[in-house]
C-alpha cells in the first residue's frame, strides 16, 4: 500500500495508528497537498486536514513544513534511483537495457501521486537541502547508467559519464514531456521511439572485449 492510499484509509480523525503507519499516512497527505498546490502554497493546516490529524499529532512527526517536504524527495528520489539502477540489471542486452531505463523514467512520471513533480518541477530548488536532493537523483542514475557504458565500452569514466548524464538527461525531460502532451502518444510507442533514438547514438560506441549487444 503506497502512503496516498495510506492516508485514503485512515483519513477520519481519531484514528490511532502504529508510528510507522502513521507517519506514511502525513506523507502521503502531504503529497497530495504539495503536488496539487506546490510548496509556498502549502500551509500545514491544509495537510493536518487532508490527512485527518490535529496540528499537533503533525507536529509530532515533522517540526515543519520542509522537514516534510525533505522527508518526501527522500523517499521518492531513492525511488527513481532504485528504478534506473533495477532496469539496467534486468537484462544484459544492452538494446533492452536502454529500453528499460527509458521505461523506469515514464513509469515515474506516470505514477498517479505526481511525486516527480516534487523532484523535478520544485519551486522550492533554491532552497539548498532541495537542491542537494535534485542533484544526488540526476547523479546517481547517471552513475548507475555510466558503469555499465564503461564496462561496456572501454570508454573512460568521464567519457562515460558525461554519455550517462546525457541519456538520463534526455529520458528525464522527454518523459515529463510527454506527460504533459496528455500522452497524445502510448506509453509503449513513446518509450520504444525514444529508446530506439537512444540506442543509434549509443550503439556507435563499439564493446569492449565482447561481441555481445
Amino acid at each position: 500500500m503506497t502512503a496516498i492510499e495510506q492516508t485514503e484509509a485512515a483519513r477520519p480523525r481519531g484514528t490511532r495508528l502504529p508510528r510507522r503507519a502513521r507517519r506514511n499516512q502525513l506523507l502521503g497527505a502531504a503529497q497530495e497537498v504539495f503536488v496539487a498546490q506546490g510548496y509556498h502554497a502549502a500551509a500545514m493546516d491544509d495537510i493536518a486536514e487532508r490527512a485527518g490529524v490535529s496540528k499537533p499529532v503533525l507536529y509530532q512527526h515533522f517540526p515543519g513544513k520542509l522537514d516534510l517536504y525533505l522527508a518526501l524527495l527522500d523517499q521518492h528520489c531513492e525511488s527513481l534511483i532504485q528504478s534506473v539502477r533495477g532496469a539496467l540489471a534486468s537484462t544484459t542486452d544492452n538494446k533492452q537495457r536502454v529500453r528499460a531505463t527509458m521505461d523506469a523514467y515514464f513509469a515515474y512520471v506516470e505514477d498517479d501521486g505526481g511525486a516527480f513533480r516534487l523532484v523535478f518541477e520544485s519551486d522550492l530548488t533554491n532552497e539548498p537541502a532541495v537542491r542537494e536532493r535534485v542533484d544526488k537523483v540526476t547523479n546517481e542514475c547517471a552513475e548507475a547508467i555510466c558503469e555499465v557504458i564503461a564496462e561496456d565500452t572501454g570508454l573512460s569514466r568521464a567519457e562515460s559519464m558525461l554519455l550517462a548524464s546525457g541519456l538520463g538527461g534526455l529520458a528525464q525531460v522527454v518523459a515529463r514531456s510527454w506527460l504533459h502532451s496528455d500522452r497524445s502518444v502510448p506509453r509503449d510507442q513513446a518509450v520504444r521511439l525514444l529508446a530506439s533514438l537512444a540506442w543509434r547514438g549509443i550503439a556507435g560506441f563499439p564493446l569492449h572485449g565482447n561481441e555481445h549487444h
